[in-house]
């Protein structure tokens, strides 16, 4: 038996090509009731769209790149689900790279991997500079995620700064005075974890807290081991804090740990707030309070940006190499974070 095309579905749904065509694009301006006649036929006849030929027609591949710094990292391992989950809506497959924040890896995907395999890049960049965006002629469509790299391409993430400013305040207003930023930086730059210092110590200030040099908590790395031995050598050298404020969750996790092997209560004696709501903060004992970014939101919208990117650089259909004449000036998204309050601050689990 022949395998049914578009003018089989088109003929057993009463409508034109173009409209089957619409529907299975998900395209706008279609009512419910043919989208639905559509989809109906497309399942009585078996109909499979044949994405290779479709994105052949339109000068593309169909294959995105995610590029992250570190796989095992929890957050980028949920936020990569969902970049999967928002490809597949847009009939794209996802190619994820470990850059290990190593800048070399990191322009060979803003190159595109010296190829034309991938028609655009989502990338997490942690070793990039601003410079390194401003020339890019010819390499493939670019949305940023987290890091701020001043222009030069789309970028998406959440509000770092007022991010900690709202958690360090929520630990102020528990009755916390002494403050330790774990992962805190205090050097001038556009990074995560500059912005986020930046929040915490304005936090303080309208607190009337002064900041101390020492409540930084410098560390090599964003992982458990990490957190855990800033803390420890935190407390070897005298500091006794009344709170913690960890710039990711893999420190608070093991934050919590080197307060536990030092028999430091939470919340009792230190209060802890991370970053990132990862499913292991759920978990821990006490579970973790944390700033969730909306990770869904954030595949969302990088996906959404990257493909009306592709768009202008190849057209809708593929037919236009001027189609980037009327390129937009890059774009700023901020998307939705919200406080989860749990155990390690409040001793009972609210989120």
């Amino acid at each position: 038996m022949a395998r049914p095309r578009i003018k089989d579905v088109a003929r057993h749904a009463g409508v034109s090509e173009k409209t089957v065509s619409n529907v299975i694009n998900d395209y706008a301006h279609v009512s419910d009731r043919t989208r639905r006649v559509v989809r109906e036929a497309i399942e009585q006849l078996g109909y499979r769209v044949n994405l290779a030929g479709r994105h052949l027609r339109r000068g593309r591949t169909g294959i995105i790149a995610l590029v992250v710094p570190e796989l095992d990292i929890p957050y980028f391992a949920e936020l990569a689900r969902h970049v999967v989950r928002e490809a597949e809506k847009c009939s794209l497959t996802v190619l994820i790279h470990q850059s290990g924040a190593d800048r070399a890896h990191e322009l060979a995907a803003l190159a595109g991997f010296g190829s034309t395999f991938v028609d655009g890049i989502i990338l997490s960049p942690l070793a990039l500079t601003a410079d390194d965006l401003r020339d890019r002629a010819g390499a493939p469509p670019t949305v940023l995620l987290g890091e701020l790299l001043e222009d030069g391409a789309d970028h998406v993430a959440i509000d770092n700064e007022r991010a900690a400013h709202e958690a360090t305040a929520h630990l102020i207003a528990l009755g916390r005075r002494t403050v330790l930023a774990v992962g805190g930086r205090d050097d001038p730059g556009l990074g995560t974890a500059q912005a986020r210092t930046r929040g915490y110590r304005a936090a303080l200030a309208e607190a009337g807290i002064a900041h101390d040099p020492a409540a930084l908590l410098p560390v090599d790395s964003f992982r458990m081991p990490d957190g855990a031995e800033a803390v420890t050598r935190a407390l070897a050298s005298g500091l006794r804090p009344d709170a913690l404020l960890c710039l990711n969750d893999q420190l608070a996790l093991g934050a919590l740990r080197a307060l536990h092997e030092h028999g430091v209560r939470v919340p009792e004696d230190v209060a802890v707030i991370g970053f990132d709501d990862v499913e292991g903060g759920r978990y821990s004992v006490p579970t973790l309070s944390t700033v969730a970014p909306d990770k869904a939101a954030v595949a969302k919208v990088a996906v959404q940006l990257l493909r009306h990117r592709i768009e202008e650089a190849t057209g809708p259909d593929g037919e236009s190499e001027d189609a980037g004449s009327g390129v937009l000036s890059p774009q700023d998204r901020i998307v939705a974070h919200r406080l989860v309050l749990r155990e390690s601050t409040e001793g009972r689990d609210r989120g």
